[in-house]
């Protein structure tokens, strides 16, 4: 019998686990997560060095499945990005792994998201994007397209937010947009952003199976719960497979989703300069025109300062140091005070 391969640093591809999954199977999260180990078993990651961050709903439930061995924090619903900040000051030599959704980002916490991006944090910041809220029955996320019906919340007479674009406009550095069936592009895109000195947002598509399928199909909840005789009350998730895609560089690529409606992926060529930022305002400007989901790495600045150098932190983290030099003395204090009576 062979021996079980093991990285740089002696763990094995379990090691990278945690808890067994809760969420819905075939839901596009999962497979992140396996992205995610994958990605820390092949680069040896040190998961004492990893601080999974989250917020609210189906996605930031995921952190709970993988890397057990590092730290964690899921915050209140949308507070992610201020959460994350105040950890990664305090200690930024730590690496940190956010996990959000569409809701968390897109609607509660898009304020954060926006001033995240400005500023420049070191993180790697994953958006689970399904278009709904999945913890909570699925009514309509800010980025569910126009026209998008569900059995609970109708049709969305709202046009999306597309998060690739709102954090260019808000000055990030990296941005990238997958497809959760694309195994090898979220797992090439996810060690491009952990590489990345400041804020790396990966915004991936994935499909909710439960809240996305149609009520006129004869295998949705919503047609068994209208065509039975109730003898007790019993919850189901219907079991679906993995969508999966592979395809080149420069095509197109029709999807069909769970319920039977179409999306369609467009993986970036060769050709796009993600170093030139009006570039990459075209490319997402023509993908939104056409109804296409644009994917690949589509831009990144490594001249940008994060908000570690502005702020001039020191070289040993804040968590480390000692009360006698993170609380001012009281001659400091009054010298401080001095100084400002003498300005006016």
């Amino acid at each position: 019998m062979g021996r079980t391969k093991t990285n740089a640093i002696g763990l094995e591809r379990g090691d990278y686990s945690y808890n067994d999954s809760t969420l819905c199977p075939g839901c596009g999260h999962n497979s992140i997560s396996n992205q995610i180990m994958a990605v820390a078993f092949e680069e040896s990651l040190d998961q004492h060095h990893i601080i999974k961050m989250s917020g609210i709903g189906c996605s930031s439930k995921s952190p709970a499945y993988f890397l057990g061995r590092s730290h964690a924090f899921n915050s209140v619903h949308g507070r992610m990005p201020s959460v994350t900040t105040g950890a990664v000051m305090a200690n930024h030599t730590l690496h940190a792994l956010a996990v959000s959704g569409d809701g968390d980002t897109g609607n509660i916490g898009f304020g954060q998201f926006k001033h995240l991006m400005r500023r420049n944090l070191p993180m790697v910041y994953i958006v689970e994007n399904n278009g709904v809220y999945g913890l909570t029955k699925g009514q309509f996320s800010a980025t569910a397209d126009k026209g998008q019906k569900t059995k609970y919340a109708g049709h969305n007479p709202f046009s999306p937010i597309d998060l690739c674009l709102e954090a260019l406009i808000g000055g990030a550095t990296f941005i990238a947009r997958s497809f959760s069936g694309d195994a090898k592009q979220v797992r090439t895109l996810l060690k491009l952003a952990m590489s990345h000195r400041g804020t790396a947002l990966i915004d991936i598509i994935s499909p909710c199976v439960t809240f996305n399928d149609r009520d006129d199909s004869t295998k949705s909840y919503h047609w068994g719960k209208t065509h039975r005789d109730i003898l007790n009350e019993i919850g189901f998730v219907q079991t679906f497979d993995e969508i999966a895609v592979e395809y080149d560089e420069g095509e197109v690529q029709p999807v069909q989703m769970h319920d039977g409606t179409w999306i369609t992926l467009k993986k970036l060529t060769a050709d796009h300069d993600p170093t030139n930022k009006e570039s990459a305002f075209r490319v997402l400007n023509e993908a939104h025109s056409t109804q296409q989901i644009v994917t690949g790495l589509i831009y990144i600045n490594t001249d940008q300062p994060t908000v570690v150098d502005i702020e001039n932190m020191t070289d040993e983290p804040l968590v480390h140091l000692p009360e006698s030099r993170l609380r001012p003395s009281q001659a400091m204090l009054e010298d401080a005070m001095s100084s400002l009576f003498a300005a006016n």
